[in-house]
């Protein structure tokens, strides 16, 4: 870690990142600030990302819990679970219903989690060690997200929540590199308008990672999905900075879909949405609602 990382941040600075009605002892709880409210740089940025994806998930938020008495929160590849400790204490640690389910693979996360929610009272945060792909969730889900999950991580998070038809899904994808191997494995013919996209190998990952992104996009549009493209945070503090936004309107969209299948016979990929979400089903009938 360099030097400049480890700088501390004066107390004044931190309080000026804190969302209103945000507690600095929940955040000293989970370490992002030090016992006299100084905070390390590179600790600084990673508040900085998890406070800006609450403000811009705070719509979806406020309409699950205008409609709904019990809504279900899911974080899949939580890591610390910093969001849903953010997230419950800003909206569901006065009410009484409302439930967090954080997924997290890694069983020590998983359990260093769950003793800090007990600990904070936060008695409706639930815990669940697994993968994204077999995570199991509850009948009904409000919103699904996925902050920084890896490659096709995000493409099982998305799987996830359509399959489960949440009614909003944000996610901020992280090293789209699936379809930049198979645009080197399969070359668009010469005459083809995407052949001097790939032709050279920081193209083709460029590009390989905006398609990726564009037809993740397209794939909830065309469930019904209403899709909202944005930037997370300044570049100066992520270079992953892309989220994607979903609110479910309608059962599905069938422009939307002709797009999608158009524009992957096109580019001759198969993402591993489309995979994930043409597979046969193993578990039970997907909920209704």
């Amino acid at each position: 870690m360099s030097r400049k990382s480890r700088q501390s941040v004066a107390p004044s600075r931190v309080r000026a990142q804190l969302l209103p009605d945000q507690s600095e002892a929940l955040l000293r709880e989970l370490h992002l600030i030090s016992r006299d409210g100084k905070i390390h740089a590179d600790t600084l940025r990673k508040l900085k990302q998890v406070n800006h994806l609450v403000g811009l998930v705070t719509p979806a938020m406020e309409d699950v819990l205008g409609r709904y008495p019990d809504p279900v929160v899911v974080d899949v590849g939580s890591g610390n679970a910093y969001l849903g400790f953010v997230l419950y204490e800003l909206f569901l640690r006065q009410r009484e219903g409302g439930r967090v389910l954080n997924v997290e693979a890694r069983p020590d996360l998983t359990a260093r989690a769950a003793e800090r929610a007990q600990k904070l009272g936060f008695s409706r945060m639930e815990f669940q060690t697994s993968d994204i792909a077999n995570a199991r969730l509850p009948d009904r889900v409000h919103l699904v997200m996925a902050l920084h999950a890896c490659d096709t991580a995000t493409d099982e998070a998305l799987a996830l929540a359509l399959r489960a038809r949440a009614d909003h899904i944000a996610v901020v994808p992280c090293c789209q590199a699936e379809l930049a191997q198979q645009l080197k494995a399969h070359k668009p013919a010469p005459d083809s308008p995407f052949s001097a996209l790939t032709q050279h190998a920081w193209h083709r990952r460029e590009f390989a990672s905006h398609l990726t992104n564009v037809l993740r996009a397209l794939t909830l549009e065309a469930h019904g999905y209403q899709v909202t493209v944005t930037e997370l945070t300044g570049w100066e503090h992520s270079l992953k900075n892309e989220l994607i936004l979903g609110r479910r309107v309608h059962r599905e969209s069938r422009p939307a879909m002709a797009k999608l299948e158009a524009l992957l016979e096109q580019a001759g990929v198969t993402p591993a949405l489309q995979r994930l979400l043409s597979a046969p089903r193993t578990d039970a009938a997907p909920p209704q609602g």
